[in-house]
């Protein structure tokens, strides 16, 4: 009847709703597998657990991301706090062993300076002598000294500068 309207071959039809068919059922195998995947991978997750557990668990969960955030404030005050109190420390150093007298010889004099990060600091100048040791501070504001420096403290001084800060 169908060829008659039609002009079709029944057996052709037959193979073709027989391909049909074939290919509904490998796509009906391939979801099945899919969703036998996923009911795996939910008891895995719901192992153990019910609703009311798992929303505890995630309750839980969301006050220690509180807990961290709060945390994390603390800390970069805390770093700022750092931060702001090592500008006031020394963080230029430098030590330069000399001669203070003609007649001793070994370099037994030293000159220490100190700065911090805007060149505030202090000079400490060990002098050695054959008749005594003395000690001598001047203090540098903004990479001056308000007493007149020595040849080696300027030195001692000018290293300072080029010194890397700690």
């Amino acid at each position: 009847m169908i060829q008659k309207y039609l002009g079709i071959e029944t057996d052709y039809v037959v193979i073709g709703l027989a391909a049909l068919v074939l290919i509904l059922l490998i796509l009906m195998l391939i979801q099945t597998i899919k969703v036998s995947g996923l009911k795996k991978r939910l008891n895995v997750f719901m192992k153990g657990k019910n609703a009311k557990s798992l929303e505890d668990t995630l309750i839980r969960r969301l006050n220690q991301l509180d807990e961290i955030a709060e945390q994390n404030e603390e800390n970069k005050r805390g770093i700022y706090s750092i931060n702001e109190r090592l500008k006031s420390t020394f963080q230029k150093y430098s030590l330069l062993k000399y001669d203070a007298f003609e007649e001793n010889g070994g370099k037994l004099s030293t000159i220490l300076v100190m700065l911090d990060e805007k060149n505030n600091g202090y000079i400490l100048n060990f002098v050695h002598g054959n008749t005594g040791s003395y000690t001598y501070t001047k203090e540098i504001i903004d990479g001056n000294s308000i007493v007149a420096l020595g040849k080696e403290e300027e030195e001692a001084l000018e290293k300072a500068f080029r010194e890397k800060q700690v």
